[in-house]
């Protein structure tokens, strides 16, 4: 197990790193499935803060994994048995979900941690024997990651009323782990492959939206098919393929490779884009499942409501898109001007959504964003006429 080329061409996501992903899909279906819930029966700001406690649980175990492969992947026989080991851990994490998300424990998410670093800090072990150029580096990220993980294990026996900021601390300690153990030398992840890793990473959000609303369609079906349920199908289609088309029109491989000192503040702001995509799957769920009205498994929701819960989301992830990319590339695909006016004109849209009502608000609110990317789309065209004369 020696470090990967950082310049190793057409580097991309294995087979293995993609069955890994899969793991994942349990997870945020869960968390997704549970903030719809909790909107639905007017708990949607109470459980912010749980919804990102749970999140940051589930991206920091991707985010482990995948930074560790784009440096030491060798795809041989005892990785890919560690990395089931690590598998099983998600999956362990993800049957912890929903009780985390209720207030009832970390037991489960922790239990699937310890399984997970196990896996991890093994890995690091065997790179730190293994490379001797990145021994120091190994060593730090094998030390920081047991010593933390001590204390996700301690966290569970201090009282209730200690569990928020308790999770605040160690999560802040967890974070930094990967710049204090990469002072003495900075692992060999490829650029291209991790912009690839966290394109996939939001394609599996984006299904997750796609699921959350089918899920609701198909709960809807069962009272009639009507013209709000079509509008709310078809605007949240539009929309989650016009976020996709944005994210990826951001040239991210090229600005990792020449700024790697910047790829914490990209990776780690990922976070907030995540955590974002999941949020609008939420959301949609609850704008179909308010086709049906109100039931013995549903509850009315007001309808600025329903489109707050989409378009904050939204808003948040136009403007991150802007931030992040922002320090690594020479200029931004889509244009700061528009992504704030834009951002800002999808929030507006929940001062009147009373009146508009949800189908109208969504459809209003993916109008918005089909323009935003046929602005990006005509500036392109102009740059690209301009650069050929």
């Amino acid at each position: 197990m020696i470090a990967r080329d950082t310049t190793e061409s057409h580097r991309a996501s294995s087979p293995l790193e993609l069955l890994f992903d899969l793991t994942f899909v349990v997870a945020i279906a869960q968390i997704a499935v549970q903030l719809a819930h909790a909107i639905e029966q007017g708990h949607g700001v109470e459980k912010i803060v749980p919804y990102i406690m749970v999140f940051f649980a589930i991206w920091w175990a991707w985010m482990n994994f995948t930074w560790f492969a784009s440096a030491y992947d060798t795809d041989d026989v005892p990785y890919r048995l560690l990395t089931l080991l690590q598998m099983g851990g998600v999956l362990v994490l993800a049957a912890g979900v929903p009780s985390a998300f209720e207030g009832d424990g970390f037991g489960a998410v922790t239990l699937g941690y310890l399984i997970m670093r196990i896996g991890l800090v093994s890995l690091w072990i065997r790179a730190a024997v293994q490379h001797p150029a990145g021994r120091t580096t190994a060593i730090r990220y094998a030390i920081g990651i047991s010593v933390v993980q001590a204390l996700w294990l301690a966290r569970l026996g201090l009282p209730e009323d200690w569990a928020t900021w308790s999770f605040v601390v160690i999560a802040v300690l967890d974070l930094a782990v990967p710049p204090w153990a990469e002072r003495t030398g900075t692992t060999a992840w490829h650029p291209h492959h991790i912009a690839e890793r966290y394109g996939l990473f939001v394609i599996i959000l984006l299904g997750e939206s796609v699921l959350a609303s089918t899920v609701g369609v198909q709960s809807s079906l069962a009272t009639g098919i009507s013209v709000d349920l079509v509008v709310i199908a078809i605007s949240g289609l539009v929309l989650l393929f016009t976020l996709w088309w944005l994210y990826f029109s951001e040239p991210a491989g090229e600005g990792l490779e020449r700024n790697r000192n910047r790829s914490f503040l990209w990776g780690y702001g990922h976070f907030g884009i995540f955590a974002a995509l999941a949020a609008v799957g939420s959301g949609l769920e609850v704008a179909v499942q308010s086709t049906v009205g109100a039931s013995e498994d549903h509850h009315a929701v007001e309808a600025h409501v329903v489109a707050l819960a989409v378009a904050l989301p939204v808003a948040i992830f136009l403007v991150l898109l802007w931030l992040l990319h922002a320090p690594i590339v020479d200029r931004v695909v889509v244009h700061p001007v528009a992504i704030v006016s834009v951002a800002a004109a999808v929030l507006a849209v929940t001062l009147v959504a009373d009146e508009l009502g949800v189908a109208a608000s969504l459809e209003v609110i993916a109008g918005m964003i089909v323009v935003l990317l046929a602005i990006t789309l005509a500036d392109q065209s102009r740059r690209a006429s301009l650069a050929a004369a």
